[in-house]
């Protein structure tokens, strides 16, 4: 699927900080690791959490770059792309690299980057032309979002294909 850009200050707290800080010198390289290996398996738990179709799910972290790099097998494209945004929705994680590979290939969502006044009525007039598709978008991002009005500026989220 590819590299996905992500806001590094947004998204939800599966770790602390000090696991996405890159280690100052080579001493500190073997706690880096373990503080990587813990950021990993925190956001392996919020993936196995969503109830998505996927299975031999591998996710590693790069604390020094804020990289998620996840491999697996999705069985729908919207459980590939879901996956993508639960790790991407973290704090501390800039980028990630989906190796994931899909079952049954569809087309590929949309992605928007919310920003400051965006609610997902607006957000669904900017893509489909009409406010009252919200629940199309509220949809696609569900287990993540829990309520429609609850979304956040630096959130990513999936406009899917009508």
């Amino acid at each position: 699927m590819g590299l996905f850009s992500f806001i590094k200050d947004a998204g939800e707290k599966l770790f602390g900080g000090k696991a996405a800080e890159a280690a100052e010198n080579t001493a500190a390289a073997p706690q880096q690791e373990a503080l990587d290996a813990t950021a990993a398996k925190a956001i392996a738990a919020y993936i196995a959490t969503q109830g998505l179709n996927v299975s031999d799910i591998e996710v590693l972290f790069n604390g020094t770059t804020g990289t998620v790099t996840v491999k697996g097998v999705a069985n729908t494209q919207q459980d590939l792309e879901k996956v993508t945004l639960c790790c991407g929705n973290v704090a501390n994680v800039n980028a990630v690299d989906n190796q994931m590979s899909v079952t049954n290939p569809e087309p590929e969502a949309q992605y928007h980057d919310v920003v400051r006044g965006d609610t997902l009525s607006a957000i669904a007039k900017k893509y489909y032309g009409d406010a009252n598709k919200y629940p199309v978008i509220f949809e696609a991002n569900k287990p993540m979002l829990s309520h429609p009005d609850k979304i956040y500026p630096g959130q990513k989220l999936r406009i899917p294909v009508l």
